[in-house]
């Protein structure tokens, strides 16, 4: 029997943030990969080893996380005034397909390194030593994103002591902008209100805000569902009725906020919406034996994703809290104290994060003009994945 041979595709696998993903220039995807379809999906799940019934992804490159489940397809930009086009597919572990819905705000970080070193942004534009502005467009999203990527003698630096909780190792700060974030055209608050009655069958109504900036993300209050918002990944990853409760939470929360018309396609859309809790401040130990003091944060949150807690919080559900928490009268602006801000430091399972935002009620509809946080990046390794010649 004759087998077909593995093929050779150039990618980077790169940590950004608190995720990590391989990346794809566009044109170095075979061309059956190089449109969106069906032979694109089936070649990022090979490489990344899914779908794993065991969920492992042991013959491939996924880490067996939602965090580390992901890839990036990059290529230069042909929108004006932008430097490259970014898209991202978070690709599911044990089922078979990979959901495009929304951005990760980790990996976006990198995303700006990415385009310095492999000429997707204008040499001329790249100091020897300094910082060069990298304007991206996202292109699940539709949204333009700025990363500020450090240069010194002319490349890229990837080092530095900045630290990032839930990162072991300092890096380079790269400051990450997102414009405008709400996510598509719609309002920020789909249902017109900062909080609503969300009807949970076996779960029971639910003070909830169902916000669309970063990503759309559903946010409860950690009490009404018997947590105190300082809970690590065991204390709910190994409870299946927990997660099971949280999904309907999740799906229930998409049909209220016109993401899917009826709770069962939540199935088949698990990157978006997020679900999170949250809670006034509080001191707790976090996951790497860090202690995290009430006073040094304005908030506690806790958030799932691809049906599991989030080790530390995603990028755009940041920015979600950052914009809610700009907002007075929403469910995570009252769990920091209320009133106007533009920058909250909150805790979640890893240690703490300092995210700010700037809302603006424009003709009776809110705006956030942009939020703005620090992360780091690096590559990891870079040369080609290999997959077998049939797998697409």
């Amino acid at each position: 029997m004759t087998y077909v041979p593995q093929i050779r595709i150039p990618a980077t696998y790169m940590r950004g943030g608190t995720s990590k993903g391989v990346f794809f220039k566009l044109t170095d995807l075979p061309e059956a990969a190089q449109e969106p379809g069906e032979a694109r999906d089936r070649l990022l799940m090979r490489v990344i080893g899914s779908p794993d019934p065991y969920q492992k992804q042991i013959d491939g490159m996924g880490g067996a996380t939602s965090s580390t489940s992901k890839t990036v397809i990059l290529s230069k930009s042909e929108r004006p005034d932008h430097d490259v086009d970014y898209l991202f597919g978070q690709v599911a572990i044990d089922k078979a397909f990979v959901d495009w819905s929304g951005n990760c705000g980790n990996l976006s970080a990198a995303v700006g390194p990415f385009a310095v070193a492999n000429g997707l942004v204008d040499p001329a534009r790249i100091p020897e030593n300094g910082v060069v502005e990298v304007r991206i467009w996202q292109v699940n999203i539709g949204k333009t994103i700025v990363c500020q990527v450090p240069i010194t003698d002319g490349e890229v630096q990837e080092t530095g002591d900045f630290e990032l909780d839930g990162v072991t190792f300092p890096a380079a700060e790269v400051p990450v902008a997102f414009k405008d974030p709400a996510d598509g055209e719609g309002a920020i608050f789909p249902t017109g209100n900062l909080v609503d009655d969300l009807e949970v069958p076996g779960v029971g109504t639910l003070k909830a805000t169902l916000i669309n900036a970063g990503i759309p993300t559903v946010f409860v209050n950690a009490e009404e569902i018997g947590y105190t918002g300082a809970e690590l990944q065991e204390a709910i990853n190994g409870d299946a009725e927990a997660l099971a409760r949280f999904e309907t939470i999740r799906a229930h929360g998409a049909v209220k906020m016109g993401l899917i018309q009826d709770v069962a396609e939540a199935a088949s859309r698990q990157h978006t919406p997020k679900v999170a809790f949250v809670a006034p401040p509080a001191s707790y130990t976090s996951s790497s034996g860090k202690e995290v003091q009430a006073e040094s944060i304005d908030l506690l949150v806790r958030a799932l994703s691809m049906g599991k807690l989030h080790h530390a919080m995603m990028g755009t559900a940041a920015v979600a809290i950052a914009s809610a928490a700009a907002i007075e009268g929403t469910l995570v602006n009252l769990a920091a104290g209320g009133g106007k801000r533009n920058a909250v430091t909150f805790g979640h399972p890893s240690g703490s994060l300092r995210v700010g935002a700037e809302a603006s009620l424009v003709e009776g509809r809110w705006v956030i003009d942009e939020a703005v946080m620090s992360r780091s990046a690096r590559v990891l390794m870079e040369g080609f994945v290999r997959i077998p010649g049939d797998s697409f």
